[in-house]
This record gives structure tokens, sequence and C-alpha cells, in this order.
């Protein structure tokens, strides 16, 4: 899964949000180092709705501008989950192994 998918999804935990506030929202998971485009962010939800991991939970009009909100469906809680598992196990894996190479203080976060 693509980190910028990864970081949607999460954005998406909590509460259906519409685009502008995924772009904030992922902004702030990644502590501002993930800066997602418009254009990038509507192709990969998309994408994950195609998946059936995200769906169209309304849709409102706001100052006549057109506001989609999204949620995660539960396909979408399962697959964060999965990845969420597969991105700890390889970090402890290389966490360990920097360690046992002496390239990290026996002290250090894992």
């Amino acid at each position: 899964m693509h980190e910028s998918s990864y970081l949607i999804l999460t954005a998406l935990v909590e509460a259906p949000r519409h685009g502008y506030a995924i772009l904030d929202e992922v902004r702030r998971l990644s502590d501002g180092r993930v800066e997602l485009r418009a254009g990038t962010l509507y192709a990969a939800l998309d994408r994950l709705r195609v998946e059936g991991l995200v769906e169209v939970d309304r849709e409102e009009q706001v100052q006549s501008r057109f506001r989609r909100y999204y949620r995660l469906t539960e396909s979408g809680a399962l697959r964060l989950a999965e990845e969420s598992t597969r991105l700890r196990h390889n970090a402890d894996a290389a966490w360990l192994r920097l360690r046992r190479a002496g390239l990290l203080p026996q002290g250090g976060a894992a």
C-alpha cells in the first residue's frame, strides 16, 4: 500500500471527512512530511472507493461549492489494520538488526 493511501485511510478512522479536511489530517498525521495535492487525493479516493476501502458518506453544498464526505468502510478498517501490522513488523525487524549491528544505542526507541 502506498504511504498516501495508508495516511488517507488513517485520516478517516475517527470520522467522515471531506477532501480538504483529509488533506489537512494527512499533513498533521505525517508531521507535515506528506503534502498531498487535491488531484492526487481525489485519484486515490476514487481508487480506494473502487477497492471498497472507502465510500461516500454524504454530500452537501457549502457556499455554492459541492462538498463530498468520505468514510472508512469495514473492509478499509481491516486493510488498514493489516497494513499497520505489516509495517510494525518490518520496523521492528529493522530496529533489531540496527541494534545487533551496533548502529543504535541499546536503549534507543523501537
